[in-house]
């Protein structure tokens, strides 16, 4: 066991993963969380890593981005994609979890570590000079310790606004025009579907742009800056009369002929539907249902009048209505090394939403950097960086000064990213067939992680703890 230690500001994902990756490693982990003692507009528990949008860490299939991203970070022991797995529901062909169990097993697991001491307090500063830092304080940093940050960096914090999903009562929708089914036949019929006619959606989109929005906080009264993988659903709305239809309410892979009787008995549909809202299961009974790409800042009074004319919803009873908030994140390119270390401090490294990437997987991916490479040097060895090939890598060669001269080229326009083959490099031969395509960086991707995770794997070897995932 290595005797100097290293501190983790924030038990989110990222922050969580970093810890363990320390832990496991032999080094002492001082992990600081401030809830429950300070809160943000976005959480309700004082759990770790608990889940304040989406249920889902995205698709599973590894020739898909966020499944490679998956598949990657199970090979290097990930507390938080194991964890997933093991409070997966079903979701067609994604991985979605049970939030309040995956959670509640992060900080037992976590609390549990033999070298990791939890502290519960509200980290106002950044630690001396001297300690090894793992920031990882996540797109809602309190604001005193975020004006620290800033004048840390000398850069103004980038910021964009995200919203959450409403949840809803299984057992509070209508059954009868209900039906469960998953895009393309992909897995299990794990969604549920409320499909609409032309005139129901029509009526629904108008009152949709009509409904009152609710009041930013003080914090967030500057002009909005929504994030486009993550838009308000009246946002969507007001952008076109088929927008939606072409979003989160597409209907496409999801009729089918047979399926007609279903919906003859009020003469309401009797072909492919104009638009479908789809349900998602937060746990496996299914008692608690998130609306898919519902993410809005309509007033709670709103939501419930306008997401009850939705065909099955008409008395949905909301567990959880919609929220906005502000997230914050940092002009990364200017500020960190693809190490995750920032540029002016080797020994502070920043981990998770705050350096601008996107999803659930793609933050345990930073935090799973980070945490290694803060034990690294805590050893006084060399940081590393992750395979180009890999999707880690690619992602953090997007959010470092690897991307320099992009985030100069177009000023104030670095945008978080989720994990995307649009990042990795071109194949030495290139295939037309996207499918094909993505299966090859796939096979690429996996092959280039051995040779590297061999050699990671002897810089610890002697201190190896490896505690298993519970």
């Amino acid at each position: 066991m290595i005797d100097k230690g290293v501190i983790v500001i924030g038990a989110g994902l990222a922050g969580c993963e970093a810890a363990w990756q320390i832990a496991n490693s032999g080094v002492p982990v001082k992990l600081i969380e401030m809830r429950p003692l300070n809160s943000t507009p976005a959480h309700h528990t004082s759990e770790f890593g608990e889940l304040v949008c989406s249920n889902s860490f995205g698709a599973l299939s590894p020739d898909r981005a966020a499944g490679l991203l998956q598949k990657e970070l199970r090979t290097f022991n990930s507390l938080i994609v194991k964890t997933a797995d093991a409070f997966s529901v079903p979701a067609g062909g994604a991985l979605a979890v049970d939030r309040s169990k995956f959670s509640k097993s992060l900080t037992k697991t976590l609390s549990a570590h033999p070298l990791i001491e939890i502290k519960r307090i509200e980290q106002i500063d950044l630690p001396n000079e001297e300690a090894t830092t793992v920031l990882a304080t996540g797109p809602l940093t309190s604001n005193e310790l975020a004006m620290r940050i800033k004048k840390f960096t000398g850069l103004n914090s980038c910021h964009f606004f995200d919203a959450a999903s409403p949840i809803i009562y299984g057992d509070s929708i209508n059954h009868e025009i209900v039906f469960k089914a998953s895009r393309y036949g992909k897995g299990d019929p794990a969604y549920f579907n409320c499909p609409m006619n032309k005139s129901s959606y029509i009526d629904f989109r108008n009152e949709l742009i009509r409904g009152d929005q609710a009041s930013l906080k003080d914090f967030e009264k500057e002009s909005a800056n929504f994030f486009e993988a993550c838009l308000p659903i009246e946002e969507i709305a007001r952008r076109g009369i088929d927008t939606m239809r072409y979003g989160p309410l597409k209907s496409i892979g999801l009729w089918n002929p047979k399926w007609g009787d279903l919906f003859d008995r009020d003469n309401r549909l009797k072909k492919r539907p104009h638009a479908i809202v789809q349900l998602r299961k937060e746990d496996l009974e299914g008692k608690l249902l998130n609306m898919v790409g519902f993410q809005t800042n309509l007033k709670w009074s709103e939501q419930k009048r306008i997401f009850r004319m939705i065909p099955g919803l008409e008395n949905a009873e909301f567990v959880r209505f919609g929220v906005m908030h502000r997230n914050t994140f940092l002009e990364s390119p200017k500020l960190l090394l693809p190490t995750l270390q920032f540029l002016k401090r080797k020994n502070l490294f920043a981990a998770g939403q705050i350096t601008g990437t996107e999803g659930y997987a793609a933050a345990a991916a930073g935090g799973l950097l980070a945490g290694l490479n803060a034990s690294l040097i805590a050893r006084n060895k060399n940081p590393v960086t992750f395979p180009n090939e890999s999707m880690i890598g690619s992602l953090m060669n997007y959010i470092s000064n690897r991307n320099k001269i992009l985030s100069q080229e177009k000023k104030n326009k670095f945008q978080p990213m989720p994990a995307s083959f649009g990042l990795v490099p071109e194949l030495t031969n290139r295939i037309k067939d996207k499918k094909i395509r993505y299966k090859a960086y796939q096979e690429r991707s996996l092959e280039v992680l051995k040779g590297f995770k061999k050699v990671l794997d002897s810089s610890f070897e002697k201190d190896h703890v490896l505690v298993e995932i519970n």
